[in-house]
């Protein structure tokens, strides 16, 4: 008991480390409990973080914030009316057609499953083949309630998207156009002696920025080099796929892992064990490869580099928390627990600075 006492007065005596403790708890609790209230908000956050990346150039260049922010709002309308009108359409037909195809899809990788046992019965028994099909067709029924339990439940969803297509947008603006007044009416908010949450902020702003941004042209990138690639092959639901691989890229490591089965069994399912498949998986790995191996360092230079178990860590416990977004943000945040960690100060500067309070009250 007596270390934890002491622990506590020589961590609570620096004001600062107070301050920096209670603006993290209550940004943890706010999201926590009121994160899915908060979601437009927070999503129109992250778009404004991406905007402001072309808003700052136009700036340097001589234009006034408000027509550079009507300007590159403009642009953003534009993007998210291509998005709604051009590419959602196309996807719903990709994905009513991929799921018209499924039963066929199945019957011939059961039929391909049941010959197992024949070419190689000494690896393989039909019980053991009867025993996946029944796992894969348990799986595929659960599948088809929850997809139907959506659909009951999907005017509810409508109504959401409507109304985050109407609000998003005007958040987006004000964000934008009222970005150095927000910031100055939170900043007066806080207590004047808070150097530690400024630098941890100062270090960390920088950081989310730039990953956000980053990884919104990663995404970018990756999915128009794969589409070109899946198109110029012949690949079915190229577009589908495309977004896939492309969306995979928010998850470091896993999502890479996952959407190469959906890409692999659509191309076997089109070509079978021909060159035309092989070639195919040779030039997605080829993608997979350049986007680990080059665009990612050009993209994330000011990233600060974290061990692929803290990633795989920080995905876990903020994807449990938050869902998409804490996936998303789970390198940021990473970051930021690592940058409150080295700005955090050691045992001896904590116990210098107790007994100097000591001294001085004596």
């Amino acid at each position: 008991m007596q270390l934890i006492v002491q622990w506590v007065k020589r961590t609570f005596s620096d004001p600062q480390l107070v301050v920096l403790l209670s603006l993290l708890l209550v940004g943890f609790a706010i999201v926590i409990t009121m994160g899915d209230m908060l979601a437009p908000v927070l999503a129109s956050i992250v778009i404004a973080y991406l905007l402001e990346g072309l808003v700052a150039p136009l700036q340097k260049l001589g234009l006034p914030r408000m027509l550079a922010v009507v300007i590159v709002f403009i642009l953003f309308l534009i993007f998210l009316g291509l998005i709604i009108f051009g590419l959602m359409p196309l996807l719903s037909r990709q994905v009513t057609q991929l799921v018209q195809q499924l039963p066929n899809m199945l019957a011939e990788g059961q039929n391909t499953l049941m010959m197992l046992p024949e070419k190689y019965p000494e690896l393989i028994t039909a019980e053991q083949v009867q025993e996946v099909i029944g796992t894969i067709g348990s799986e595929i029924g659960n599948m088809g309630q929850r997809v139907l339990s959506w659909s009951l439940s999907s005017v509810v969803g409508v109504i959401t998207i409507l109304v985050y297509l109407v609000l998003m947008p005007l958040l987006v603006f004000f964000f934008l156009k009222d970005k150095h007044l927000i910031l100055g009416w939170f900043a007066g908010m806080l207590p004047r002696d808070r150097k530690i949450a400024l630098h941890v902020w100062r270090e960390v702003d920088g950081q989310i920025s730039n990953y956000v941004r980053g990884k919104f042209w990663e995404i970018i990138i990756v999915w128009s080099a794969s589409f070109v690639t899946f198109t110029l092959m012949g690949l079915q639901y190229a577009m589908l796929l495309s977004v896939l691989v492309g969306l995979s890229v928010i998850i470091p490591y896993i999502g890479a892992t996952v959407v190469t089965f959906p890409v692999l069994v659509v191309a076997w399912f089109q070509w079978g064990w021909t060159a035309d498949f092989g070639w195919l998986a040779l030039a997605y790995f080829i993608i997979q490869t350049l986007d680990g191996n080059v665009l990612v360092p050009l993209l994330f230079s000011e990233v600060v580099s974290l061990h692929p178990i803290a990633i795989i860590v920080a995905i876990l416990v903020f994807g449990g928390f938050w869902g998409f977004w804490g996936v998303f943000f789970a390198i940021p945040l990473a970051t930021l627990v690592n940058a409150v960690i080295q700005a955090w100060p050691t045992r001896r500067e904590l116990d210098a600075k107790l007994a100097e309070q000591e001294a001085v009250s004596s």
